[in-house]
């Protein structure tokens, strides 16, 4: 069926599944960017001080499993197969018997981790909060991890507008929202319509400080106190801005501080594919999903950290209803030339419009079919001393991480991670 919004397939969904989830405590992850590696990290710090989290996420760049997760572990076929089934079952109880696919991979999730016993859920939103498939679990904490201008036709074309469907999953007189490190004119949109509404917490910026060290050593203090100089493999300032709204909802589903030594080992194992990913090899590889010009700005402005002096060639695809000119105006001036691509995906844009984009701001460009071939050619452009950016869309990295991974092996903050093998635990660890 696409994309729908609206409620009512999923809250008749949830009644013919009995429910799933009802009663166990939630996070709700929404936001423009980062909801992704918020939702990632809060549920590892959570699992490192021994609470049993779920966490469901969106889209997914290496299989339909690594959409939802138990204490890190990815989801097993038998789990996935029997909430599935379940799913496919209950749709007979909806108005007009049909239902989304998005819908559907939101009730598996809630369906399975209420059957494998979580005793915490963390949901990244798909998109907006106050109609996404999502919005049926009420709250315990709210965590909104930015507002910015993304996704008008559907959310709104002003920040106030954007800022009200995100802030809709909280319930009136929420006391738990935490707030990200929002630009001027994203607090001045949610400050009233908090006010309005009766909700409060904690920002980053305010009640919630992060300060970097030397190196990756960063430093983040709550309310509860100060996790000082943590060796954290978290590069730019934007993720450990993300760190730090995780560490305020795991608090706040604590109620008391967390451990700095668990955060540190939390970061450590936990993976984020797609999101500033590191593969070292000749030449590294960088994967980010920067597809709106705010990540994009943010990933540029990364780039130096992770890569030094190193200009990459880009590997650079979107899709049609993205904004390609702001995306092309951040990522210009931090790369040295690019291969046009377009992802596997319907909704893509032609690669000739965005290599003109690139062009006009003085970037060498080449349109290469296919994005396995464009991979290709930007690693023996950069030669095995370079370095070669994925970016543009999450579509476009799901083409290419495959090929990226296997080519080499995964840095995290300097140490090295070759396949985790958490697939191998998944049948112990879901029960299935």
């Amino acid at each position: 069926m696409g994309m729908k919004f609206g409620l009512e397939r999923m809250q008749a969904l949830m009644s013919a599944l009995g429910q799933p989830g009802a009663g166990i405590p939630a996070v709700h992850v929404v936001g423009t960017n980062g909801k992704s590696s918020v939702t990632r990290m809060t549920a590892a710090i959570l699992t490192a001080h021994g609470v049993r989290t779920g966490a469901y996420l969106s889209p997914h760049i290496t299989g339909w499993g690594e959409r939802i997760a138990l204490d890190g572990v990815d989801i097993s076929p038998g789990a996935f197969a029997h909430a599935a089934t379940r799913v496919s079952d209950a749709v007979s109880g909806v108005p007009g018997g049909a239902i989304t696919q998005f819908e559907a991979l939101t009730a598996l999730a809630l369906d399975a981790l209420c059957t494998a016993r979580a005793e915490v859920i963390v949901l990244e939103a798909g998109l907006g909060g106050r109609l996404d498939a999502t919005n049926v679990v009420d709250a315990d904490v709210v965590a909104v991890t930015g507002v910015d201008l993304d996704h008008t036709d559907l959310l709104g074309e002003t920040l106030p507008q954007i800022a009200a469907e995100k802030l809709a999953v909280a319930r009136d007189g929420l006391g738990a929202v935490l707030l990200g490190p929002l630009a001027s004119g994203a607090r001045d949109a949610v400050a009233p319509i908090m006010a309005r509404r009766g909700l409060s917490g904690w920002a980053v910026g305010q009640e919630i400080a992060v300060r970097s060290g030397i190196g990756l050593l960063v430093t983040i203090s709550t309310p509860n106190g100060a996790l000082a100089d943590m060796d954290i493999p978290v590069h730019g300032d934007w993720q450990r801005g993300n760190l730090a709204l995780a560490v305020g909802a795991a608090e706040q589903v604590l109620g008391r501080g967390v451990d700095r030594d668990r955060v540190e080992r939390a970061m450590r194992e936990m993976r984020n594919p797609g999101r500033l990913q590191i593969i070292l090899g000749s030449p590294v590889i960088v994967l980010d999903g920067a597809h709106n010009p705010a990540g994009a700005a943010a990933l540029a402005a990364t780039l130096p950290e992770i890569l030094g002096d190193i200009r990459p060639v880009a590997v650079i695809g979107m899709m049609a209803d993205k904004d390609a000119s702001g995306i092309c105006e951040a990522l210009a001036p931090a790369i040295s030339a690019a291969c046009v691509t377009r992802a596997s995906s319907g909704r893509a844009i032609r690669p000739e419009f965005i290599a003109r984009m690139l062009d006009i701001r003085g970037v060498p460009t080449q349109v290469i079919p296919g994005p396995a071939r464009a991979l290709e050619r930007a690693c023996l452009d950069a030669g095995p001393d370079g370095a070669v950016l994925v970016a543009g869309s999450l579509h476009l990295l799901s083409d290419l991480a495959p090929i990226a991974m296997a080519s080499g092996s995964e840095n995290t903050g300097g140490r090295l991670a070759a396949a985790d093998g958490r697939n191998a635990s998944a049948e112990e660890t879901w029960g299935q």
